[in-house]
């Protein structure tokens, strides 16, 4: 289990509650929309905003927490996260905001306290670059995008 510490933001409503595991096989933790003076806030089709979360969190050295869409919000509505995955590093103190898009037909109205996206805390590798003058041969080779076939 890894601990990420997490506060609210100044101003805040800190009744919104903490990011969460609907269920005990949940790999994201849902994180809700805490809008300044509780409103709501519409976003019209092919717009996008940084919704507030009211939060901040510190996550390990070792870790990053990666930002989804919720795939009912996507399949029912079309909101999505122009980002996937939005990475949060683990130096980052600042409030935590979810960029949403609306790639849907209809505007969208996102409530305060609303179910906006998820994270998912995973580890990190860094890895270091060395310059070469060759890289050896695979079968794929140089293809590029649908260069392995249709299926």
């Amino acid at each position: 289990m890894v601990l990420i510490r997490v506060m609210y933001d100044a101003g805040a409503d800190q009744s919104v509650p903490l990011p969460s595991y609907e269920t005990a096989g949940a790999a994201g933790a849902d994180l809700r929309a805490n809008l300044p003076d509780r409103g709501n806030m519409v976003l019209q089709p092919g717009a996008r905003a940084l919704v507030p979360t009211g939060l901040r969190i510190e996550i390990p050295h070792g870790y990053e927490v990666q930002i989804r869409p919720r795939s009912g919000l996507a399949l029912k509505h079309g909101i999505t996260l122009p980002n996937t995955p939005g990475t949060i590093d683990s130096d980052y103190r600042g409030p935590l905001g979810v960029i949403v898009m609306n790639a849907g037909q209809d505007a969208f109205e996102i409530t305060h306290g609303d179910r906006i996206a998820q994270m998912v805390v995973a580890p990190v590798l860094q890895a270091e670059f060395e310059l070469t003058e060759a890289l050896s041969d695979t079968r794929r080779g140089d293809g590029g995008f649908g260069s392995t076939g249709q299926s």
